[in-house]
Protein backbone atom coordinates (compact mmCIF):
# COMPACT_ATOMS: atom_id res chain seq x y z
CA UNK A 1 0.00 0.00 0.00
CA UNK A 2 3.13 2.15 0.16
CA UNK A 3 2.72 2.87 -3.69
CA UNK A 4 -0.31 4.35 -3.71
CA UNK A 5 0.30 6.73 -0.56
CA UNK A 6 3.37 8.06 -1.78
CA UNK A 7 1.15 8.83 -5.02
CA UNK A 8 -1.15 10.20 -3.07
CA UNK A 9 0.59 12.06 -0.92
CA UNK A 10 2.81 13.56 -3.39
CA UNK A 11 -0.09 14.97 -5.62
CA UNK A 12 -1.92 16.59 -2.39
CA UNK A 13 1.36 18.43 -1.95
CA UNK A 14 2.47 19.65 -5.69
CA UNK A 15 -1.36 20.11 -6.07
CA UNK A 16 -2.11 22.40 -3.41
CA UNK A 17 1.43 24.20 -4.15
CA UNK A 18 0.40 24.28 -7.96
CA UNK A 19 -2.79 25.26 -7.66
CA UNK A 20 -2.10 28.07 -5.61
CA UNK A 21 1.17 29.10 -8.08
CA UNK A 22 -1.19 29.29 -10.98
CA UNK A 23 -3.93 31.06 -9.14
CA UNK A 24 -1.48 33.43 -8.76
CA UNK A 25 -0.45 33.13 -12.39
CA UNK A 26 -3.39 33.10 -14.39
CA UNK A 27 -4.44 36.11 -11.99
CA UNK A 28 -1.17 38.56 -12.93
CA UNK A 29 -2.31 37.76 -16.67
CA UNK A 30 -5.92 38.43 -16.95
CA UNK A 31 -6.29 34.69 -17.70
CA UNK A 32 -9.80 34.35 -15.88
CA UNK A 33 -13.23 32.66 -16.12
CA UNK A 34 -15.52 34.55 -18.61
CA UNK A 35 -19.44 35.15 -16.76
CA UNK A 36 -21.88 36.87 -18.41
CA UNK A 37 -23.52 40.08 -17.35
CA UNK A 38 -26.62 40.27 -14.78
CA UNK A 39 -28.66 41.06 -18.01
CA UNK A 40 -27.19 38.45 -20.35
CA UNK A 41 -29.81 36.55 -21.57
CA UNK A 42 -27.97 32.98 -21.27
CA UNK A 43 -26.55 33.93 -17.67
CA UNK A 44 -26.63 30.15 -15.76
CA UNK A 45 -27.82 32.03 -12.47
CA UNK A 46 -27.43 35.29 -12.04
CA UNK A 47 -25.94 35.27 -9.08
CA UNK A 48 -22.47 33.78 -10.47
CA UNK A 49 -22.15 37.20 -11.66
CA UNK A 50 -19.87 38.12 -8.83
CA UNK A 51 -17.45 35.03 -9.82
CA UNK A 52 -16.27 37.49 -13.14
CA UNK A 53 -12.33 37.64 -12.94
CA UNK A 54 -12.03 33.97 -11.41
CA UNK A 55 -8.93 32.52 -12.37
CA UNK A 56 -9.71 29.11 -14.33
CA UNK A 57 -7.83 25.90 -16.04
CA UNK A 58 -6.67 24.70 -12.03
CA UNK A 59 -7.36 21.71 -13.73
CA UNK A 60 -4.28 21.72 -14.89
CA UNK A 61 -2.62 21.65 -11.25
CA UNK A 62 -5.11 17.92 -10.81
CA UNK A 63 -3.75 16.43 -13.68
CA UNK A 64 0.28 17.86 -13.61
CA UNK A 65 0.31 16.43 -9.61
CA UNK A 66 -1.43 13.33 -10.53
CA UNK A 67 0.74 12.46 -13.34
CA UNK A 68 4.09 13.41 -10.84
CA UNK A 69 2.82 11.37 -8.40
CA UNK A 70 1.93 8.25 -10.35
CA UNK A 71 5.68 8.62 -11.62
CA UNK A 72 7.04 9.66 -8.25
CA UNK A 73 5.77 6.21 -6.78
CA UNK A 74 7.78 4.13 -9.31
CA UNK A 75 10.62 4.75 -7.82
CA UNK A 76 10.05 2.26 -5.37
CA UNK A 77 11.27 -1.04 -6.16
CA UNK A 78 8.69 -3.66 -7.46
CA UNK A 79 6.31 -0.99 -8.99
CA UNK A 80 5.80 -1.42 -12.60
CA UNK A 81 4.41 0.63 -15.28
CA UNK A 82 1.27 -1.55 -17.11
CA UNK A 83 0.88 -0.82 -21.06
CA UNK A 84 -2.87 -0.59 -19.89
CA UNK A 85 -2.04 2.34 -17.39
CA UNK A 86 -0.11 4.13 -19.72
CA UNK A 87 -2.53 3.70 -22.42
CA UNK A 88 -5.00 5.47 -20.01
CA UNK A 89 -2.74 8.25 -19.13
CA UNK A 90 -2.41 8.98 -22.81
CA UNK A 91 -6.82 8.77 -22.92
CA UNK A 92 -6.87 11.50 -19.86
CA UNK A 93 -4.31 13.81 -21.32
CA UNK A 94 -5.67 13.74 -24.64
CA UNK A 95 -9.18 14.84 -23.00
CA UNK A 96 -7.25 17.54 -20.98
CA UNK A 97 -6.21 19.07 -23.95
CA UNK A 98 -9.27 19.20 -25.59
CA UNK A 99 -10.65 21.15 -22.49
CA UNK A 100 -7.00 22.93 -22.39
CA UNK A 101 -7.74 24.74 -26.11
CA UNK A 102 -11.67 25.53 -25.36
CA UNK A 103 -10.50 27.01 -21.98
CA UNK A 104 -7.89 28.84 -24.07
CA UNK A 105 -11.08 29.83 -26.40
CA UNK A 106 -13.32 31.53 -23.79
CA UNK A 107 -10.29 33.18 -22.19
CA UNK A 108 -9.55 34.76 -25.26
CA UNK A 109 -13.20 35.44 -26.50
CA UNK A 110 -13.97 36.86 -23.45
CA UNK A 111 -17.23 34.31 -23.86
CA UNK A 112 -18.25 31.70 -21.46
CA UNK A 113 -18.48 29.46 -24.56
CA UNK A 114 -15.22 28.97 -26.21
CA UNK A 115 -15.83 28.56 -30.34
CA UNK A 116 -15.01 24.37 -29.63
CA UNK A 117 -17.98 23.68 -27.93
CA UNK A 118 -20.15 23.34 -31.08
CA UNK A 119 -17.37 20.39 -31.84
CA UNK A 120 -16.48 19.41 -28.65
CA UNK A 121 -18.89 16.35 -28.14
CA UNK A 122 -17.86 14.87 -31.51
CA UNK A 123 -13.84 15.08 -30.69
CA UNK A 124 -14.52 13.64 -26.96
CA UNK A 125 -16.43 10.97 -28.69
CA UNK A 126 -13.46 10.23 -31.10
CA UNK A 127 -11.21 10.31 -28.79
CA UNK A 128 -13.15 7.97 -26.15
CA UNK A 129 -13.47 5.44 -28.98
CA UNK A 130 -10.03 5.35 -29.95
CA UNK A 131 -8.75 4.83 -26.50
CA UNK A 132 -11.46 2.21 -26.52
CA UNK A 133 -9.83 0.54 -29.50
CA UNK A 134 -6.60 0.96 -28.11
CA UNK A 135 -6.97 -0.79 -25.11
CA UNK A 136 -9.16 -3.22 -26.65
CA UNK A 137 -6.16 -3.83 -29.43
CA UNK A 138 -2.93 -3.44 -26.86
CA UNK A 139 -4.04 -5.04 -23.50
CA UNK A 140 -5.78 -8.27 -22.31
CA UNK A 141 -8.58 -6.34 -21.01
CA UNK A 142 -11.50 -8.41 -20.15
CA UNK A 143 -14.81 -8.27 -23.05
CA UNK A 144 -17.29 -9.64 -20.29
CA UNK A 145 -19.91 -6.98 -19.16
CA UNK A 146 -19.21 -6.40 -15.45
CA UNK A 147 -20.94 -5.69 -12.01
CA UNK A 148 -18.23 -6.37 -9.69
CA UNK A 149 -15.95 -9.02 -11.73
CA UNK A 150 -16.13 -10.34 -15.57
CA UNK A 151 -18.19 -13.11 -13.74
CA UNK A 152 -20.85 -10.81 -13.15
CA UNK A 153 -22.92 -11.00 -14.71
CA UNK A 154 -20.50 -12.47 -16.96
CA UNK A 155 -22.20 -11.54 -20.15
CA UNK A 156 -19.57 -11.49 -22.90
CA UNK A 157 -19.59 -8.57 -25.65
CA UNK A 158 -17.39 -9.33 -28.29
CA UNK A 159 -15.08 -7.03 -29.57
CA UNK A 160 -17.49 -4.86 -31.40
CA UNK A 161 -20.05 -4.32 -29.22
CA UNK A 162 -17.27 -4.12 -26.41
CA UNK A 163 -15.67 -1.11 -27.72
CA UNK A 164 -19.27 0.53 -28.38
CA UNK A 165 -20.16 0.09 -24.98
CA UNK A 166 -16.55 1.19 -23.32
CA UNK A 167 -16.25 4.22 -25.73
CA UNK A 168 -19.72 5.51 -24.32
CA UNK A 169 -18.72 4.97 -21.13
CA UNK A 170 -15.78 7.16 -21.68
CA UNK A 171 -17.53 9.93 -23.50
CA UNK A 172 -20.38 9.70 -21.42
CA UNK A 173 -18.57 10.10 -17.73
CA UNK A 174 -15.93 12.93 -18.99
CA UNK A 175 -19.25 14.81 -19.91
CA UNK A 176 -20.74 14.23 -16.64
CA UNK A 177 -17.94 15.46 -15.09
CA UNK A 178 -17.78 18.16 -17.18
CA UNK A 179 -21.52 19.33 -16.57
CA UNK A 180 -20.98 18.44 -12.93
CA UNK A 181 -18.43 21.21 -12.86
CA UNK A 182 -20.57 24.11 -12.03
CA UNK A 183 -20.56 25.08 -8.34
CA UNK A 184 -17.24 25.32 -6.26
CA UNK A 185 -15.37 22.27 -5.21
CA UNK A 186 -18.58 20.15 -6.62
CA UNK A 187 -16.66 18.42 -9.41
CA UNK A 188 -13.51 17.76 -7.34
CA UNK A 189 -15.37 17.11 -4.09
CA UNK A 190 -17.27 14.08 -5.70
CA UNK A 191 -14.33 12.64 -7.71
CA UNK A 192 -12.10 12.51 -4.67
CA UNK A 193 -14.86 10.10 -3.43
CA UNK A 194 -15.27 7.76 -6.70
CA UNK A 195 -11.06 7.80 -7.26
CA UNK A 196 -11.01 6.72 -3.33
CA UNK A 197 -13.09 4.10 -3.99
CA UNK A 198 -11.41 2.72 -6.67
CA UNK A 199 -7.93 2.47 -5.21
CA UNK A 200 -10.13 0.40 -2.59
CA UNK A 201 -11.05 -2.04 -5.30
CA UNK A 202 -7.63 -1.79 -7.35
CA UNK A 203 -5.94 -2.79 -4.04
CA UNK A 204 -8.25 -5.53 -3.23
CA UNK A 205 -7.63 -7.13 -6.74
CA UNK A 206 -3.45 -6.69 -6.19
CA UNK A 207 -4.02 -8.62 -2.47
CA UNK A 208 -5.98 -11.31 -4.16
CA UNK A 209 -5.70 -12.33 -7.51
CA UNK A 210 -7.42 -15.70 -7.30
CA UNK A 211 -10.30 -13.66 -7.01
CA UNK A 212 -9.70 -10.96 -9.41
CA UNK A 213 -7.84 -13.03 -11.85
CA UNK A 214 -8.39 -10.60 -15.08
CA UNK A 215 -7.70 -7.30 -13.10
CA UNK A 216 -4.86 -6.11 -15.11
CA UNK A 217 -1.42 -5.39 -12.86
CA UNK A 218 -4.09 -3.64 -10.35
CA UNK A 219 -1.39 -2.62 -8.21
CA UNK A 220 -0.67 -0.01 -10.71
CA UNK A 221 -3.92 0.82 -11.39
CA UNK A 222 -4.55 1.42 -7.36
CA UNK A 223 -1.66 4.10 -8.10
CA UNK A 224 -3.45 5.68 -10.63
CA UNK A 225 -6.59 6.02 -8.49
CA UNK A 226 -5.05 7.70 -5.75
CA UNK A 227 -2.55 10.06 -7.52
CA UNK A 228 -5.88 11.45 -8.98
CA UNK A 229 -7.81 11.32 -5.41
CA UNK A 230 -4.57 13.23 -4.22
CA UNK A 231 -4.55 15.90 -6.68
CA UNK A 232 -8.21 16.48 -6.17
CA UNK A 233 -7.63 16.91 -2.72
CA UNK A 234 -5.17 19.18 -3.02
CA UNK A 235 -6.91 21.18 -5.84
CA UNK A 236 -9.88 21.36 -3.32
CA UNK A 237 -7.80 23.53 -0.45
CA UNK A 238 -8.08 26.74 -2.98
CA UNK A 239 -11.55 25.28 -5.33
CA UNK A 240 -13.62 25.30 -2.06
CA UNK A 241 -16.33 27.64 -2.01
CA UNK A 242 -15.68 30.98 -2.36
CA UNK A 243 -13.17 29.42 -5.49
CA UNK A 244 -10.13 31.06 -5.53
CA UNK A 245 -9.95 29.29 -8.75
CA UNK A 246 -12.04 27.33 -11.36
CA UNK A 247 -10.94 23.79 -12.58
CA UNK A 248 -11.84 24.51 -16.19
CA UNK A 249 -12.72 22.16 -18.69
CA UNK A 250 -9.13 20.68 -18.88
CA UNK A 251 -10.00 19.38 -15.46
CA UNK A 252 -13.22 18.21 -15.45
CA UNK A 253 -12.79 16.06 -18.99
CA UNK A 254 -9.33 14.53 -17.46
CA UNK A 255 -11.14 13.46 -14.37
CA UNK A 256 -13.89 12.73 -15.69
CA UNK A 257 -12.12 10.31 -18.49
CA UNK A 258 -9.64 8.92 -15.80
CA UNK A 259 -13.14 7.76 -13.62
CA UNK A 260 -14.52 5.70 -16.64
CA UNK A 261 -11.31 4.10 -17.46
CA UNK A 262 -10.68 2.68 -13.81
CA UNK A 263 -14.48 1.83 -14.09
CA UNK A 264 -13.28 -0.42 -17.27
CA UNK A 265 -9.77 -1.62 -15.73
CA UNK A 266 -11.03 -2.87 -12.68
CA UNK A 267 -14.38 -4.66 -14.45
CA UNK A 268 -16.45 -3.03 -12.74
CA UNK A 269 -18.80 -1.38 -15.74
CA UNK A 270 -21.67 -1.11 -14.17
CA UNK A 271 -20.59 0.08 -10.51
CA UNK A 272 -19.34 3.18 -12.04
CA UNK A 273 -22.74 4.08 -12.12
CA UNK A 274 -23.06 4.12 -8.44
CA UNK A 275 -19.32 5.38 -8.25
CA UNK A 276 -20.19 8.45 -10.20
CA UNK A 277 -23.77 8.26 -9.02
CA UNK A 278 -23.78 12.42 -8.54
CA UNK A 279 -22.62 12.38 -12.15
CA UNK A 280 -24.98 10.41 -13.66
CA UNK A 281 -27.89 12.88 -11.62
CA UNK A 282 -26.25 15.57 -13.06
CA UNK A 283 -26.17 14.92 -16.55
CA UNK A 284 -29.45 12.79 -16.15
CA UNK A 285 -31.39 16.47 -15.16
CA UNK A 286 -30.19 17.24 -18.02
CA UNK A 287 -31.13 15.06 -20.83
CA UNK A 288 -34.62 14.84 -18.37
CA UNK A 289 -34.65 18.70 -19.01
CA UNK A 290 -34.24 18.73 -22.80
CA UNK A 291 -36.79 15.94 -23.51
CA UNK A 292 -39.54 17.84 -21.75
CA UNK A 293 -38.75 20.89 -23.26
CA UNK A 294 -38.96 19.58 -26.90
CA UNK A 295 -41.23 17.43 -26.22
CA UNK A 296 -43.89 20.13 -24.82
CA UNK A 297 -42.77 22.40 -27.97
CA UNK A 298 -40.54 24.24 -26.06
CA UNK A 299 -42.80 25.30 -23.81
CA UNK A 300 -42.26 24.02 -20.84
CA UNK A 301 -39.79 22.92 -18.08
CA UNK A 302 -38.59 20.16 -15.97
CA UNK A 303 -37.06 21.68 -13.57
CA UNK A 304 -35.88 25.66 -13.22
CA UNK A 305 -32.74 25.58 -14.56
CA UNK A 306 -30.14 22.27 -15.34
CA UNK A 307 -27.78 20.74 -14.24
CA UNK A 308 -29.90 20.14 -11.57
CA UNK A 309 -27.34 21.94 -8.61
CA UNK A 310 -28.70 25.38 -10.31
CA UNK A 311 -32.37 24.17 -9.91
CA UNK A 312 -31.90 24.16 -6.33
CA UNK A 313 -29.92 27.59 -6.20
CA UNK A 314 -33.03 29.21 -8.47
CA UNK A 315 -34.69 27.59 -5.28
CA UNK A 316 -33.38 29.61 -2.76
CA UNK A 317 -30.50 27.41 -1.32
CA UNK A 318 -27.24 29.02 -1.15
CA UNK A 319 -24.35 27.44 -3.05
CA UNK A 320 -22.70 26.12 -0.07
CA UNK A 321 -25.86 24.10 0.92
CA UNK A 322 -25.92 22.82 -2.51
CA UNK A 323 -22.07 21.61 -2.52
CA UNK A 324 -22.67 20.21 0.99
CA UNK A 325 -25.74 17.68 0.26
CA UNK A 326 -24.56 17.11 -2.94
CA UNK A 327 -21.37 15.68 -1.49
CA UNK A 328 -23.29 13.49 0.94
CA UNK A 329 -25.58 12.22 -2.03
CA UNK A 330 -22.28 11.02 -3.81
CA UNK A 331 -20.90 9.86 -0.76
CA UNK A 332 -23.73 7.88 -0.22
CA UNK A 333 -24.16 6.76 -3.70
CA UNK A 334 -20.22 5.63 -3.35
CA UNK A 335 -20.33 3.89 -0.21
CA UNK A 336 -22.90 1.75 -1.57
CA UNK A 337 -20.80 1.08 -4.77
CA UNK A 338 -18.35 -0.50 -2.11
CA UNK A 339 -20.67 -2.34 0.14
CA UNK A 340 -21.73 -3.60 -3.24
CA UNK A 341 -18.35 -4.69 -4.36
CA UNK A 342 -17.06 -5.84 -0.81
CA UNK A 343 -20.48 -8.04 -0.41
CA UNK A 344 -19.45 -9.43 -2.88
CA UNK A 345 -15.63 -10.00 -2.25
CA UNK A 346 -16.33 -11.81 0.97
CA UNK A 347 -18.78 -13.95 -0.57
CA UNK A 348 -15.87 -15.19 -2.83
CA UNK A 349 -13.55 -15.21 0.20
CA UNK A 350 -15.78 -17.34 2.51
CA UNK A 351 -15.91 -19.96 -0.46
CA UNK A 352 -11.79 -20.24 -0.37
Amino acid sequence: MIAPLLAAGVALILSIAGTGWMTRLMSSRGRTQPILAKNAANLVVPEHAHKAGTPTMGGLAIVGAALVGYLVSHVREGVVFSNQTLIMWVGVLAMALVGFVDDAIKIRTHHNRGVLWRHKGYITLAIAFGIAVTLLATTDIDTRLSLVRPEVPGWQLGNFVWVLWAGSIIFATSNAANVTDGLDGLAAGSALFGFAAFTAIAFLGFRNPGIYPHMINPYDLAVFAASFAGGCAGFLWWNAAPADIFMGDVGSLAIGTALALLGLATDTHLLLLLICGLNVIEIGSVALQMAVFRASGRKRRLFRLSPIHHHFELGGWPETKVIIRFWLIAGMSVATALAIFIADFSEQAARR
